[in-house]
Parts: structure tokens; sequence; C-alpha cells
């Protein structure tokens, strides 16, 4: 004889750690590892200029306040669009890395963006992953 049996009880969907959601969904996925935060803060300055482009978002201001960031740190991700095209490229390809210590910062890129010419920001650039060496894999290291 089989006897029905109910369980009640609460369960809490809210969000509470971020970190544990990013892992998750990155182990379902084929690649281990996460995406490195420039690639990501990389592809977020892509995304927005399109938007503001395509004038679904009015200005960087905007960005903003929807994001819950200040407009200072709006422009810090945006700078990253004054790299020249084959160093976004090389960003927005790093190799994904195990949960730990990142091996470039965005601090880091900021001198590069501000300067205009891509042949000295090429330099800069070729200077940053020499002096990161083993942190970047060799795919990615430039000749």
């Amino acid at each position: 004889m089989t006897i029905p049996l109910t369980i009640e009880c609460t369960v809490d969907f809210r969000r509470r750690r971020r970190r544990r959601l990013c892992a998750l969904r990155t182990r379902s996925s084929q690649s281990v590892g996460r995406v490195p935060r420039v690639a990501q803060f990389m592809a977020l300055a892509i995304h927005f200029d399109g938007l503001v482009r395509a004038g679904r978002i009015a200005d960087y201001a905007e960005l903003a306040r929807l994001g819950q960031v200040s407009r200072a740190r709006v422009s810090q991700i945006m700078s990253l669009l004054h790299l020249a095209p084959d160093i976004q490229e090389q960003i927005l390809f790093l190799v994904r890395k195990p949960p730990g210590r990142e091996p470039i910062h965005l601090a880091q890129l900021q001198p590069i963006t501000q300067e205009w010419d891509w042949r000295k920001q090429r330099r800069l650039w070729h200077g940053l992953v020499a002096t990161l060496g083993n942190t970047l894999d060799n795919s990615q290291q430039l000749p």
C-alpha cells in the first residue's frame, strides 16, 4: 500500500551571490573558465556604442543612470573604443581563465587608450603583453 506524501517548504528565488550564478553558467558551457573582465568591458563598450549610435540611448550619462554606475566609470569603459581595432580584437578573444586574479586590468589599458596614434598604441600593448608574460596564453602573445 502506498501512502501519498506531501512536502511543503518555502523556496527563495532571489539572487544572492552573482559569482556563484556565473560559475554555474560557465560549467554548463563547453569552454572552462570565465571571460576576463577587460574582455567583458570591451564587449560592453562596443554594445553601448551601438546603442548610442542607433539612438536607443541618448548619451553616456543615460547609460550611467541605467547601469547605476558613475559617468566616470562609463567613460573609462567607453575609452576602450579608442584602441586600435586589432588590439580590441585581441582583448575580446582573451583566453578564458579559471577563477582567480585577472591577467589584465582596465587601469593598465587606460594609458594606451589615451594615445591616439595606433602605432604607438601597438607598441604600448606589446610592452604590456611582454610584462605579463606567462599570465597570458601563448596564442595571445604577439610577435
